[in-house]
């Protein structure tokens, strides 16, 4: 990895920016050199605690956006604001990394790629930067554990009931699906490839949230998966694949595993390592990926390509149908 500078700006000081940043300063080369919120004494507290005296702050988006100095936007508002934002990033001419889910529905995710055009964009799957979950995923790729043929993958945690949090507010694209569920399908959609076929069940909130997610899913591939998410209860958070030759564990939190078990039909479990550094707790990985790729003069990741995220989004939209939950505005 080179280590020339890139200079982030951060739009939106909420939990998941706390995050970001405080990975960002394990990334060589990453440099916070702006932050941007709706009020100005947010930009300033988060600035202070996470950049330097250099680290300017706005206490508006726009103004962000406008900043010379800004090489790329990470965009952490919440999922319903996504499209709005990034177009603000993109009009400035910004590169963009956008928290995932990209955006509400595939309709939505479709119109921010449109308007990013030439210009770098990617989902912030960071599961997919991690170097233990990218190693799986290329030896799986290259045969060395068979042929998989299922998967499973689960992430749930306790949600305790706030109009005030995003995840019960249905304008913001509240419920398990899209905060949580999206780890599971992306997994899925990793490992064994494009969907061809889901089918959901789920348990709603007397307003229409999504609180538990069941889904069944056959692959182009034909390998199956069976998916959970929840927002009511503390779930294993485990993922696993099986192949004609054994099987792949991945213990809690799946999506940024320690370790991952080999065990052969035949053999003796084997404990996979990561085989590189994972900066943070993982989401340096996905700064320095979009790096990478800002010097290679990428306009899409190779980890996740937009077609990928658009797919996703549309299996989304699918088991959202299934279920009955929708947005305000959608049809």
């Amino acid at each position: 990895m080179t280590t020339s500078t890139t200079r982030w700006g951060i739009l939106a000081t909420g939990r998941i920016a706390h995050g970001f940043a405080t990975n960002l300063r394990a990334v060589p080369g990453a440099v916070l050199a702006a932050v941007g919120s709706r009020s100005e004494g947010s930009a300033e507290a988060f600035a202070r605690e996470f950049g330097d005296d250099d680290t300017r702050t706005y206490a508006s988006y726009d103004a962000l956006v406008a900043d010379p100095d800004v090489d790329v936007v990470y965009v952490a508002s919440p999922h319903a604001l996504h499209l709005e934002h990034a177009r603000l990033a993109f009009r400035a001419g910004k590169a963009v990394l956008c928290e995932k889910p990209l955006a509400l529905n595939r309709a939505d995710g479709e119109a921010l790629f449109d308007a990013a055009g030439d210009l770098f964009c990617m989902e912030a799957m960071w599961m997919a930067c991690h170097p233990l979950v990218r190693d799986v995923r290329r030896r799986l790729e290259a045969g060395e554990f068979g042929i998989p043929r299922q998967a499973y993958a689960d992430l749930g945690f306790v949600v305790a009931p706030d109009a005030r949090d995003r995840l019960w507010d249905p304008a913001l694209g509240a419920g398990a699906l899209l905060d949580m569920g999206i780890y599971p399908l992306t997994f899925a959609r990793m490992m064994l490839g494009p969907f061809a076929e889901v089918t959901a069940a789920g348990t709603l909130s007397a307003s229409g949230i999504d609180l538990d997610v069941a889904i069944a899913a056959r692959h182009a591939g034909g390998a199956v998966s069976a998916l959970t998410t929840s927002m009511t209860s503390p779930s294993p958070r485990t993922a696993s694949i099986s192949t004609d030759e054994g099987r792949l564990d991945l213990p809690a939190p799946f999506h940024h595993p320690a370790y991952v078990v080999w065990t052969p039909a035949d053999g003796e479990p084997q404990r996979i390592e990561p085989p590189e550094p994972v900066l943070g707790t993982g989401l340096g990985n996905e700064a320095a990926h979009v790096q990478e790729c800002l010097r290679d003069g990428l306009t899409e990741s190779p980890l996740v390509p937009r077609d990928q995220s658009l797919e996703l989004l549309g299996v989304m939209d699918a088991v959202r149908h299934q279920l009955g939950v929708r947005y305000p505005g959608e049809a």
